[in-house]
C-alpha cells in the first residue's frame, strides 16, 4: 500500500551482460544471503520463495515472526502483501472483462454514480482502465491520509465522496503519480459489476481456485492468525512491535494476507498466462486480458523503459521484460518480481520497513540468473540506506535545533490563543488546535492517531511531534493570519525527506471553522 523508505529502489535496472555463465545460488547460498540481510538491515523475519519453469525451487522462512513471541518464520507464515494486492484487483476486473460484464473503457460514473473528481471533464471521461494506471492527474499518494494512519474513521462512501476535493497537480493521463484511492474505487467497481464484495470475489474467484487456501483478502478474515507476523518499526533507535491494523475499506489497494507458499501459485499462474491446474487445463483469465495487464499503460518519467501496466510495474532488465510490484504497510514491506522469459519468479516478504532488505535479496538472485558477478548488493544497499538516513538526519537536526533556539528565545511566552480553535480541510475533515497542559496541541477528529504537541518553529510555523512515534511523520504546520492577527488557515508539509508519501500533508488546506 505505502512505499516506506524505498521509492528510489523500486526498480533497479541491471547492467546488460551475457548470462551464458549464469550461476544460480544454491540453497546454502540463499540461506546465507537472507541471514546476512536480516542482520544488516535489522529485520526480524523474512520469507523467500523462488519459482522457476513452473515449479517452486526454494520456499523458506527465516528469523522471527515477532520480537514479542520469538516464534520462527516458515514458508507458511502469513504476511500482509500490501500493494501487491493491486494485481489481484486488476485480475478480478480482467475476469469480468472476459465474461463480457465489463470493458476497460467503461466510464466509472456509469458504474459508481457518486464518483466525482475535481475536474468535471475528468470525472466524465474517467474509465476503469484509468482507475488502475496512476495517471489521474492527482499527486503522489493524494488523499492517503484518509486511510493512513490506521485509525482514520472515514467510510468508503465518504472516501469516494471526498475525492472530488483533491486538486490535480498534472494533466489528466499525462503523468505517472502512484495512488491508492483509485484502487479502492476499482474494488467498488468489481463489487458492483460482479454482485459480490471485493473480498469475497478475490477469495472465491481467484485465491481458492488456484490453491491459495489459507490466504485472505484482509487480516480479519485470516484463519491461521497464529502463524502470522507482527509488524515492526524502529522507535527511538530500537526495533519494536507496532500495530498491524489496516482499514478494511482499503483492502482492494493493499489488504491481502498471504505466504510465500501460496504467492508462488499466484506467480506461476501469472507466468502461465492465467492457466492453472495439474496440467494447466484450467484458465482463470484469458491470454488477451493478461497481455493487457502486462502492457505499458503509463510511462514513468526518469526511468528508461519503465512503465505501469494494470496492477504491475513493467521494466527492462538485461533486455528482458520484468514484471514486478512492491508493497508497504506500517512495519511490513514486500516484493514480487517476475522475469517471464526466464519463467523466474522471486517473492520476498518481510516484517520490517526496510525495502533495502528485499532489494538486496531479489537483485542478488537476479544477478545469478543473469551471470552478473562481483556485485555485493547488500553492501550497496547498506551504503544507500546510511546515506539516506544521514541526509534526513541533517535536515531534521537543523529543524530541531531551530526549535530549541525558539524555545530559549520565547521561554513559553508565545501567545497560543491566536492559533486555538477548529480548522477544517474539505477532504480530511476537522482538526482541533488547543492548549493542553500548557502546550499547543494538534488533534485530528477523524484520525485520532494524528495527535501531538505543536512546537514553535519560526514565525507562525510549528512542528507537530506525533505522540505515536512509530509513524516517522512529524510535520510542519504553517498558519496564515487574518487582519486581526488571528489564525485563519493552516497548511502542512512533512518534516523529513524520508516521510512516507501516504502522509500527504502537502495536500491539506485548512480553514478556520465557522461552526458554533
Amino acid at each position: 500500500m505505502r512505499k516506506i523508505r524505498f521509492i528510489v529502489i523500486a526498480f533497479g535496472l541491471l547492467i546488460a551482460t551475457s548470462h551464458s555463465n549464469a550461476q544460480v545460488l544454491s540453497s546454502k547460498q540463499l540461506d546465507s544471503l537472507v541471514e546476512k540481510t536480516l542482520t544488516t538491515f535489522n529485520v526480524p523475519g523474512i520469507a523467500l520463495a523462488i519459482v522457476k519453469d513452473g515449479k517452486v525451487i526454494h520456499s523458506k522462512g527465516y528469523g522471527l515472526r515477532s520480537l514479542n513471541t520469538k516464534e520462527p518464520v516458515n514458508e507458511n507464515t502469513f504476511f500482509g502483501i500490501a500493494s501487491n494486492s493491486k494485481a489481484f484487483t486488476a485480475a478480478g476486473l480482467a475476469i469480468l472483462v472476459d465474461e463480457g460484464k465489463l470493458k476497460w473503457e467503461d466510464k466509472v460514473v456509469d458504474l459508481i454514480p457518486g464518483f466525482k473528481l475535481y475536474n468535471p471533464y475528468v470525472t466524465q471521461e474517467f474509465t476503469v482502465r484509468d482507475l488502475l494506471t496512476h495517471r489521474s492527474g492527482l499527486g503522489l499518494g493524494a488523499g492517503d491520509l484518509m486511510i493512513f494512519p490506521d485509525s482514520n474513521r472515514v467510510t468508503k462512501a465518504e472516501l469516494i465522496h471526498n475525492m472530488r476535493y483533491l486538486k490535480p497537480v498534472s494533466g489528466f493521463r499525462t503523468k505517472f503519480d502512484y495512488d491508492n484511492l483509485l484502487y479502492i474505487v476499482a474494488g467498488e467497481v468489481l463489487a458492483k459489476v460482479s454482485g459480490m464484495s471485493w473480498d469475497d470475489f478475490i477469495e472465491k474467484r481467484i485465491m481458492r481456485p488456484i490453491g491459495m487456501s489459507g490466504s485472505a483478502a484482509g487480516y480479519p478474515a485470516l484463519k491461521d492468525k497464529m502463524n502470522s507476523i507482527d509488524a515492526h518499526s524502529s522507535i527511538d533507535g530500537k526495533l519494536r512491535v507496532i500495530s498491524k491494523a489496516f482499514p478494511e475499506i482499503s483492502n482492494a489497494a493493499g489488504g491481502i494476507w498471504s505466504n510465500v507458499t501460496e504467492m508462488s501459485k499466484w506467480a506461476i499462474l501469472q507466468m502461465n498466462d492465467g492457466k492453472y491446474g495439474q496440467n494447466l487445463e484450467k484458465q482463470l483469465f484469458s491470454p488477451e486480458v493478461h497481455r493487457e495487464m502486462w502492457s505499458p499503460q503509463t510511462i514513468i518519467e526518469g526511468a528508461p523503459f519503465n512503465s505501469y501496466g494494470l496492477g504491475w510495474f513493467l521494466s527492462s532488465v538485461n533486455g528482458k521484460l520484468q514484471v514486478s510490484h512492491t508493497g508497504g504497510l506500517s512495519g511490513i514491506v514486500t516484493q514480487v518480481t517476475l522475469i517471464p522469459e526466464l519463467k523466474l519468479g522471486i517473492i520476498v516478504l518481510t516484517n520490517q520497513e526496510s525495502g533495502y532488505a528485499f532489494s538486496s535479496i531479489t537483485n542478488t538472485i537476479k544477478d545469478g540468473y543473469f551471470g552478473i558477478k562481483g556485485k555485493d548488493r547488500i553492501a550497496v544497499y547498506k551504503s544507500d540506506f546510511l546515506a539516506d538516513e544521514a541526509e534526513a538526519k541533517k535536515v531534521t537536526d537543523q529543524v530541531w535545533a531551530a526549535i530549541a533556539t525558539e524555545q530559549l528565545k520565547h521561554s513559553g511566552k508565545i501567545d497560543l490563543s491566536i492559533y486555538e480553535g477548529s480548522f477544517t480541510d474539505p477532504w480530511f475533515g476537522e482538526v482541533i488546535i488547543k492548549k493542553q497542559n500548557g502546550k499547543a496541541w494538534f488533534q485530528s477528529v477523524n484520525s485520532p492517531k494524528l495527535s501531538g504537541e505543536m512546537l514553535p518553529y519560526k514565525g507562525n510555523a510549528f512542528v507537530v511531534k506525533w505522540t505515536d512515534r512509530s509513524m516517522h511523520a512529524d510535520a510542519f504546520a504553517i498558519f496564515s493570519l487574518d487582519k486581526e492577527g488571528k489564525a485563519s488557515g493552516m497548511k502542512m508539509e512533512a518534516l523529513s525527506p524520508l516521510t512516507d508519501f501516504s502522509y500527504d500533508f502537502q495536500d491539506l488546506d485548512f480553514s478556520r471553522s465557522t461552526k458554533k
